[in-house]
């Protein structure tokens, strides 16, 4: 985990900026010794709000599953990929 303070932020937002792309890590930024923010790189960002929506995805699945709707095999949805 990586720990700078605000001060950090302001006065090396270049090294910050290069350690947050490099690390693919989020920098957790303190204000007065205190936890304010979190800083990480866009990529870092996309890839995690991917990884929540996969997420969402399965569990709407897993839901519908548990309520009895119509479940498919993988076989099936091959053949109904390939019959339309």
């Amino acid at each position: 985990m990586i720990i700078k303070p605000s001060a950090a932020l302001r006065n090396e937002y270049s090294v910050i900026s290069e350690m947050a792309k490099e690390t693919g890590e989020p920098i957790y930024i303190t204000k007065n010794g205190e936890g304010d923010m979190v800083l990480m790189s866009i990529e870092a960002y996309e890839r995690r709000e991917a990884i929540f929506k996969l997420r969402a995805k399965v569990l709407q699945a897993e839901d519908e599953r548990l309520r009895g709707e119509k479940a498919y095999t993988g076989d099936e949805v091959w053949r109904m990929l390939y019959e339309a």
